[in-house]
């Protein structure tokens, strides 16, 4: 019985993509694909395209630096490239998931009315008066030199992901965080989100003691 299931399930992923043409098709021309189809079915095998269809269900982002190793060089516009900086001065020394973590914040700031629509401007609010941007690096007075090119490189990998829309949702809808290292005041008035890596994760809302 259990081997008709998965059968069943695998006849179901052929069928959809099989369905438009079969839907334009006349009553002959249907049964011709109809038979294409259940000899595809029974040529590939139940375990094969059993396999195809949890291959298709997989997440498509492993927070592992293998995983990131075998993603092509990435690349992008001045959006990509803000992002990319970001996640190398905030989060280069993170786990990878940290990374994804952070480059999450950065984008649900983007998506928040509270903030500025574009990631670069995300990025540099507050660039120009020491200490009061949003991102340290940004008004430190310290040079902004990416010294470390492969941690560069894996965090450009990260930032194309996150554009891409491949990467799951993780911190809970938050918009701040902050290091382990530090407790600043206004972590008092947020909610607290998750904990990744050495990264503290918070939406806007009161804290409660359950949090």
């Amino acid at each position: 019985m259990r081997s008709f299931q998965k059968f069943s399930s695998c006849a179901l992923l052929a069928l959809s993509l099989l369905a438009p043409a079969v839907a334009s098709a006349s009553p002959q021309q249907a049964k011709a694909l109809a038979d294409i189809e259940a000899k595809g079915l029974r040529s590939v095998g139940s375990e094969r395209l059993e396999s195809m269809i949890a291959s298709n269900n997989a997440s498509e982002v492993e927070f592992t630096r293998a995983w990131l190793a075998d993603q092509p060089k990435a690349s992008g516009g001045e959006q990509w490239r803000c992002l990319a900086e970001a996640l190398y001065f905030e989060a280069r020394g993170e786990t990878v998931k940290g990374q994804f973590a952070v480059a999450e914040v950065i984008m649900n700031r983007v998506k928040s009315a509270q903030f500025p629509g574009s990631l670069c401007s995300v990025i540099n609010q507050g660039t120009g008066r020491k200490y009061q941007c949003q991102f340290t690096y940004t008004c430190d007075g310290n040079a902004e030199v990416i010294s470390e090119p492969r941690a560069y490189a894996q965090v450009g990998k990260v930032a194309r992901a996150v554009l891409d829309g491949k990467a799951p949702s993780l911190t809970g809808g938050a918009t701040y965080y902050h290091t382990t290292a530090v407790s600043p005041r206004w972590s008092r008035v947020f909610t607290r989100t998750t904990k990744i890596g050495v990264h503290m994760f918070y939406r806007d809302g009161v804290q409660t003691a359950s949090n």
